[in-house]
């Protein structure tokens, strides 16, 4: 396939949007929507790590790991999720509201706009540093964008990242991946409409930071805005490909095909470390070296011959020889652990103009099953969903850049246009703005883990159980959502486990600026406090736990880990340590020194008491994995549990 059919496919995909203002808000794992730690309603900067388009009150602070807002990242709480590993999964399940409407199909439910969902990760080793080094993910302690200065000449250009990266900003793309966007020329056979993309100053030419979403060629971290703008993307990226919920089925070909996952791209080498040049013609006639580079799990370094390299297998994983993406030496070839190809299918419905549930009033989720790491290391990595909407105003399969408006050639769409419906002096006009007829929305987490498992886990399937929502009614918490269990209904089978875990901020007070929402935190507890627990309850239309005498939950769940570390947990401290958010890990003094514990710092009858709303316990919780018996179990959260307006329950059904 040429590379001017493959952009135009591209440009089908993920350029012809609507007019009109849609948003994409992730709520498992936790979305970011840019907030940091901010006690406003109102994110500080939109510009922090990516370009989202949201709305300014999107989103959640970062999880803090105590009863204190962190000040730095050594205080933050990381969500901790096990990988899968060679025969068995690990489930989470992502769960998301987009506002202007998705799926359905002409005959049966049609929508007024098409739409895609792309859903990606990136990860890195994990390292002892909460900050780490300059290309290391984090989520930072300031909310500045991080710095890139731009280079006055050819031979200044990518001599600055010293100076510019700062480690208390937070991070996601790396300064270089923003430095090779900003030299590149862009792809000028895309459709820009009537827009003006501006140029590198100085350099005589228009790069990669400049698209028709993005023609003033704002900076946002060190996302590249082409590559955030068009997917799949024809350059390599450091993103791995999950699922594509498509517009329909007949395009899942496509993007399983140009995958990055499963397809290499080429880049344009040179010595200086960035290249002018984009296409490999161009390259090469400037002294440059076109190299194809691989995507990849992680390496493989024990491998070291393609021979070996390609005839290993762990699990499900096989491996390639190449060159990866990130590579420092284009010319050294590596044994690369492959990724699969992303699953695709019809995005689900969602109605228009309605940020909420999907059909049947049920949540929109996906259930990603995590990556299988062969080296048996802790990860480093960040989510991100990538939404968009798109009408049928004109052909996306044919029109590219000689559809670009200028002396000679009228675009097929025009800002805010005039349109004569009959009335010879009175034309109406439509409300279109070019940059954003043809949208993308994205909204990411913040930084999390994916740790291996220990022996105790391996072979069983794990299903995640966490918490969504932040403090405050619906109305002061919009467009972000009130607190609930995630799933709120889990069906699994006998030998299955369960890993619940949750993590909360203490800054979420939602002050002003509210932007054009409602200020404040209603709640029970501490303004502006994350409190999570979990009880049993009877039946979902209870209130009211039930006695521990009583309980089935606690005694029917055999503990398989625990984040404390120690063994001999009983039935009664189990219920105590969910019950108190980790407060307590025994109610006597004795059955902790069972288990190694502290007396006075983990004890029901030594340690200080616990507030009665949970205000003294951590507003994160690193969870324990359990093992059901057959049954069905109620629960619930003793504080945001407010029976006349909210309800935070949860079931698990083991068959």
């Amino acid at each position: 396939m040429t590379v001017l059919v493959l952009e135009r496919l591209c440009l089908a995909v993920a350029v012809c949007a609507s007019l009109i203002t849609a948003d994409i808000y992730l709520h498992v794992p936790r979305g970011s929507n840019n907030r940091l730690n901010e006690k406003s309603a109102a994110r500080k900067n939109a510009n922090r790590m990516f370009d989202s388009q949201n709305n300014n009150r999107g989103g959640y602070n970062v999880g803090d790991s105590g009863t204190a807002a962190s000040s730095d990242e050594s205080g933050q709480y990381r969500m901790k999720y096990f990988q899968s590993d060679a025969s068995a999964e690990s489930v989470l399940t992502v769960e998301w509201t987009n506002q202007h409407g998705c799926g359905g199909n002409e005959d049966s439910n049609p929508q007024k706009q098409n739409c895609v969902l792309v859903l990606q990760y990136a990860c890195q080793d994990d390292v002892t540093d909460a900050r780490g080094g300059p290309d290391t993910f984090r989520n930072g302690k300031e909310t500045t964008t991080a710095k890139y200065t731009k280079p006055t000449s050819m031979t200044d250009a990518g001599t600055k990242k010293s100076g510019d990266v700062n480690r208390n900003r937070g991070l996601h793309e790396s300064w270089d991946w923003y430095n090779k966007c900003y030299m590149r020329e862009r792809n000028k056979g895309l459709f820009t409409a009537d827009q003006n993309l501006k140029a590198n100053n100085g350099f005589g030419y228009s790069s990669a930071i400049y698209t028709r979403q993005n023609p003033n060629g704002n900076q946002y971290g060190y996302e590249c805005p082409e590559e955030r703008d068009y997917y799949p993307y024809w350059h390599p990226t450091m993103w791995k490909d999950i699922a594509v919920m498509a517009e329909n089925s007949s395009m899942c070909s496509h993007y399983t095909s140009k995958s990055f996952n499963v397809q290499p791209y080429g880049e344009c080498v040179e010595a200086k470390g960035w290249s002018q040049w984009r296409t490999q013609a161009d390259c090469q006639a400037n002294g440059g070296q076109w190299v194809l580079l691989h995507n990849y799990l992680e390496k493989a370094p024990q491998y070291t011959s393609k021979r070996s390299c390609e005839r290993a297998r762990s699990g499900t994983v096989t491996y390639v020889w190449g060159v990866p993406y990130d590579a420092t030496d284009y010319n050294q070839q590596q044994c690369l652990a492959k990724l699969p190809a992303p699953q695709c299918f019809e995005a689900p419905w969602s109605r228009s103009n309605h940020l909420g549930n999907g059909a049947d009033g049920k949540a929109l989720t996906y259930d990603w099953k995590l990556p299988y790491f062969p080296s048996g290391e802790t990860k480093r990595c960040v989510f991100r969903m990538r939404y968009n909407v798109s009408t049928d105003d004109y052909d996306p399969y044919h029109t590219d850049h000689t559809k670009n408006n200028d002396l000679m050639i009228k675009s097929p769409v025009q800002q805010n246009p005039y349109v004569n419906i009959g009335g010879k002096s009175s034309p109406l006009r439509l409300a279109i703005n070019t940059a954003q007829y043809g949208r993308i929305f994205q909204d990411r987490s913040h930084v999390f883990k994916l740790r291996p498992r220990p022996q105790e886990l391996q072979g069983s399937r794990i299903f995640n159980v966490n918490v969504r929502g932040k403090r405050g009614n619906i109305v002061q918490v919009y467009p972000a959502v009130e607190y609930d269990f995630a799933p709120t209904h889990l069906e699994i089978r006998e030998g299955d486990l369960v890993h619940v875990q949750w993590t909360g901020s203490n800054s979420h007070n939602n002050g002003n600026p509210a932007g054009d929402g409602q200020a404040g935190s209603d709640g029970e507890g501490t303004a502006g406090t994350d409190r999570n627990n979990m009880v049993q309850i009877r039946d979902r239309n209870d209130n009211f736990p039930v006695p521990f005498e009583q309980s089935r939950m606690w005694t029917n769940a055999e503990i398989k880990w625990i984040y404390h570390g120690k063994t001999g947990v009983q039935a009664k401290d189990l219920a105590v340590d969910l019950a108190s958010a980790g407060y307590y890990r025994c109610i006597r003094s004795a059955d902790c020194q069972s288990h190694g514990a502290t007396v006075q710092d983990f004890a029901v009858d030594e340690k200080s008491k616990l507030q009665s709303q949970l205000n003294n316990a951590p507003a994160s919780y690193e969870g324990v994995v359990l093992k059901f018996r057959k049954g069905t179990y109620h629960y619930m959260c003793t504080r945001n549990n407010n029976f006349t307006n909210r309800s935070q329950k949860g079931t698990i059904v083991c068959k």
